[in-house]
């Protein structure tokens, strides 16, 4: 657990999460660093949008939010969880500890 009650999940069972099947994965970082490399498939929505774009997000679905270190996805899965969100998780350490392809 990331604090707080947030869930968290390492790089590695987000690997195994993201071949197993169908997942939403949201980074959370600006534009500018999700350019310069991101995990296939992520879609990018900016810490300070996710509560505006929150509304077209199924509140049900497993979702996990990658930044960085792991800190604003901490703060991402915090305000989803807030917002009803049921399996909202952090990606620990972020992009900083993501071993798996990169698509810049």
């Amino acid at each position: 657990m990331f604090g707080w009650g947030t869930k968290t999940i390492s790089t590695g069972e987000l690997a195994e999460k993201l071949a197993s099947g169908k997942r939403v994965l949201i980074d959370v970082r600006e534009p500018y660093e999700f350019a310069q490399g991101r995990i296939p498939g992520a879609v990018n929505i900016p810490l300070g949008q996710l509560a505006d774009a929150s509304t077209s997000l199924d509140p049900t679905a497993e979702t996990y939010l990658i930044c960085a270190s792991g800190s604003r996805s901490g703060v991402a899965a915090r305000q989803l969880k807030k917002l009803g969100f049921t399996d909202a998780y952090s990606v620990a350490g972020g992009m900083h500890a993501w071993h798996g392809k990169v698509k810049r």
